[in-house]
């Protein structure tokens, strides 16, 4: 398990091999949790990334006052 370094304006690099197995991109958001005596970070997807995550969903019927 990598070990990373608080900085003095209490950053901390996430690691490589990390970033690539969650796909973190420079710039993306990520939630900060305190889980007891822990610090999770997850990463806030857009609701674009679940276009097409589920293909099985019948299509919503729109009013037609809506359309």
């Amino acid at each position: 398990m990598p070990v990373v370094t608080v900085s003095p304006k209490f950053q901390v690099v996430v690691p490589k091999e990390i970033r690539d197995k969650l796909s973190i991109y420079p710039g993306q958001k990520v939630e900060a949790f305190a889980v007891g005596n822990r610090v999770e970070l997850v990463p806030v997807e857009s609701i674009r990334t679940f276009r097409g995550r589920f293909p099985d969903l019948p299509p919503l019927e729109r009013e037609a006052d809506r359309l």
